[in-house]
């Protein structure tokens, strides 16, 4: 296979320390990796570090006699397979969305014609800043890919969402928009459908039921499928999140939408459903706003069931995957209530998260105990991206006896 290149951008957050380790793990996926050091950047990492795990030149002064010379602004990015801005500032995301290009990393963002991966890393006010929502819209317009930041202990001390992606999840993103695998694409030829994030029901024109599900383990799953050669549908509900690369994503609300888009994916080889789908809406949704009104009772609402996707997908007949995977988030009784889910749903598998106290919906780690028909493996406290990864690897190693089988 041809040597892919990677243009990797490095700007001025604490977090540019990971960028070393992501250029190392690149490194030994045999990826070229060039980088331009912003200012800012090298007021944390040092070129000569940079240097040392790239093998190539850093780059950094956009007036540079010698590389300018060669148009080097233009040339990086034209010999790159994909431009990766790790960390980005909420400054270089403001530049980026106002096409602006007063340094070499700006330069080369304006004259590229190549797929751009963000992974932003700032304040938790800074990012919640309506500017660099604005921001992220635009550049999310011009084509960028942004990955989400994760959420907790801030370098400045604070706590909340900013803090930059870790290495394996940007690692999985590049791979799969290169179409790379550290399996060897062992799901290639498999089709996959993931569902993630919430459902919201409507109430009213401008309210909805809805639960606290973010998509970050749906999202990473279908990533980390699509990362060993699956063809991924993955079926979103609303979130904050871009679509991971190397997926075909269908954006939905209710969990009626999501049922009848999980429906026309089929026929597919494996389904996991990760998305926490609201269990009730209201019977009749009121066409106008319903208000509140002095010394009135409030609205009854009638509820009805969802529609019951995970049941849905398991009794599909013809059409029925052969793996389907159910998610059991619950609050008490564990592995009981997994195991009841996964006989009375009809589906193969129940990976069991418990999400009491906040453990698991929006935060970046997750503990699950993946339940078959013939064993329960609990799995230790990991980062989501990494609990993607292990499944993915269970359905690999799944498919691989199952085509053994059909051999023999």
């Amino acid at each position: 296979m041809q040597e892919r290149s990677i243009l990797l951008i490095i700007s001025g957050s604490i977090a540019a320390y990971k960028s070393l380790e992501l250029i190392r793990r690149l490194r030994e996926r045999g990826v070229r990796v060039r980088c331009i050091l912003t200012a800012g950047g090298a007021q944390f990492i040092t070129p000569l570090s940079v240097a040392s795990l790239t093998g190539e030149p850093v780059y950094g002064d956009l007036f540079s006699l010698k590389d300018e010379t060669e148009m080097g602004h233009i040339r990086l990015t034209r010999e790159a397979d994909l431009v990766v801005v790790a960390p980005a500032s909420a400054d270089l995301i403001a530049k980026m969305a106002a096409g602006l290009a007063d340094d070499l990393a700006t330069a080369a963002l304006l004259a590229n014609d190549k797929p751009v991966l963000v992974a932003p890393a700032m304040n938790a006010q800074m990012w919640k800043h309506a500017a660099t929502q604005r921001n992220l819209k635009q550049i999310r317009k011009d084509g960028a890919i942004v990955m989400e930041p994760g959420e907790g202990l801030l370098a400045c001390g604070e706590t909340g969402q900013g803090r930059m992606a870790e290495p394996d999840a940007i690692l999985t993103a590049i791979e799969t928009h290169l179409g790379l695998s550290r399996n060897g694409e062992d799901l290639r030829g498999i089709s996959a459908l993931v569902t993630s994030g919430p459902t919201h029901e409507a109430i009213d024109p401008v309210r909805f039921l809805g639960n606290y599900s973010s998509g970050k383990q749906g999202h990473a799953i279908a990533a980390a499928l699509a990362a060993r050669g699956a063809r991924v549908t993955l079926i979103t509900g609303p979130v904050n999140l871009s679509d991971p690369a190397g997926v075909t994503a269908v954006h939905v609300t209710s969990a009626e939408e999501m049922r009848a888009a999980c429906e026309r994916a089929l026929s597919v080889n494996v389904a996991v459903c990760a998305a926490a789908v609201s269990d009730w809406r209201p019977a009749s949704a009121s066409a106008r706003k319903l208000k509140k009104r002095a010394n009135a009772e409030p609205p009854l609402l009638t509820l009805k069931e969802t529609p019951d996707i995970l049941a849905l997908l398991s009794k599909s007949g013809k059409k029925r995957p052969a793996l389907v995977v159910g998610f059991a988030a619950e609050t008490e009784n564990l592995l009981l209530n997994a195991r009841v889910k996964r006989k009375a749903k009809g589906c193969d598998w129940i990976v069991a998260n418990d999400v009491s106290e906040g453990k698991a919906f929006g935060a970046d780690d997750n503990t699950v105990t993946l339940v078959t028909p013939d064993d329960e493996e609990s799995w230790k406290k990991m980062s989501k991206q990494r609990v993607a990864e292990a499944l993915a690897e269970k359905i690999a190693e799944y498919f691989a006896t199952e085509g053994k089988r059909k051999k023999a």
